[in-house]
């Protein structure tokens, strides 16, 4: 199995809605994305497939929709909190235009550089 990964940092405001400490506040993070992917086979060139394509589909999904927003206005978020943990399974999840036998493996959200949270399916 190979597995590649990218790295995206986005800009974004939130806030925890029914937490009892300061992140009931609004406030922001400087967001470290981690997008694994993984598959079987190279390509004839010898890659799982081209960083470039990879980090392309990240600004279409991520970038676009998240970086400078506030989560809790994003569609996902408006019944669940935007916590690392949620943005991590929604990042996981999004509509990834991959070559064939290439999927996402795991996504880790750094909140800050000491915390992280991590999703993925078997």
């Amino acid at each position: 199995m190979y597995q590649l990964k990218v790295e995206k940092t986005i800009s974004a405001g939130h806030w925890i809605r029914g937490h009892a400490g300061l992140c009931a506040n609004p406030h922001g993070h400087s967001f470290r994305i981690i997008i694994s992917v993984e598959g079987k086979r190279l390509n004839d060139l010898g890659m799982l497939m081209d960083f470039a394509d990879l980090k392309a589909e990240v600004k279409i999904l991520i970038e676009n929709r998240f970086d400078h927003k506030v989560l809790n206005e994003d569609y996902t978020f408006t019944m669940t909190n935007p916590t690392a943990e949620n943005l991590a399974e929604t990042i996981y999840h999004m509509p990834w235009s991959l070559p064939p036998g290439i999927r996402v493996s795991e996504v880790t959200v750094y909140e800050n550089e000491n915390n992280c949270a991590s999703y993925w399916e078997y």
